[in-house]
């Protein structure tokens, strides 16, 4: 899961850190509940026990359920909006979309939880991220498929839909982690490790470089996976 704990905690005062401590263990407990029952089915009672903290500290940080609820899917925005800021029309469109696979991939095996609890707001009608996906964000997602568009555009990779392709890498590297259960019971594995997730990455880098004809660049040179 995200450690929220460790989030700004070295550089703050002392009071400081004990407030951003009990909110990362607020946000941490939080996630965890979200992601096994989902908004409606999770109480601040229940958050408050796994915390370790009274109740009466969860609404002196988050007057609210669903305030707090905002909170965990705002990071988790963050941290795959974040990821994706970084093409540009510069970059090598193979070097650049080997290293964004990647990094999705490792969100997917560090934060499961996190991929989760979204893939659970989407599938029950993305009723509270509903004004996250407004004309500004749409405006930025235009903007990154304009990235894929000027590739293209430059004869650097194949012709293809940017959009449909976006949606490609987003929907099979979340995966991993929505349907981790299904992938070992298939698998017959009790869980997917470290080189278990190496090697799905590399076969999905394969798979969507190719289909864009490009060649997938070399793991070691460009890996962002730690």
């Amino acid at each position: 899961m995200i450690n929220f704990e460790q989030t700004g905690v070295s550089s703050e005062k002392p009071a400081g850190r004990i407030r951003l401590k009990n909110k990362g263990k607020i946000l941490d407990a939080a996630a965890k509940e979200f992601a096994r029952h989902g908004f409606k089915g999770t109480s601040m009672n229940v958050i408050a026990q796994r915390a370790g903290l009274p109740k009466a500290n969860l609404h002196y940080y988050f007057t609210s359920k669903l305030g707090l609820y905002m909170e965990v899917l705002r990071h988790i925005l963050e941290l795959w909006d974040n990821a994706f800021d970084s093409l540009t029309i510069e970059d090598d469109p193979a070097i650049a979309l080997a290293t964004y696979i990647r990094a999705r991939m490792e969100f997917s095996r560090r934060h499961p939880q996190a991929s989760k609890i979204f893939a659970m707001e989407i599938i029950g009608g993305c009723e509270y991220l509903s004004n996250h996906y407004n004309q500004d964000y749409r405006t930025w997602f235009r903007g990154r498929a304009a990235v894929f568009e000027a590739w293209i555009a430059d004869g650097k990779m194949a012709q293809v839909d940017p959009i449909q392709l976006i949606f490609l890498i987003w929907s099979s590297t979340k995966y991993y982690a929505d349907f981790s259960e299904q992938i070992c019971l298939v698998t017959g594995n009790r869980r997917m490790n470290r080189e278990d997730f190496e090697q799905a990455t590399e076969n999905l880098i394969g798979l969507i470089l190719k289909g864009c004809g490009l060649t997938p660049p070399n793991q070691s040179a460009n890996s962002l996976c730690g």
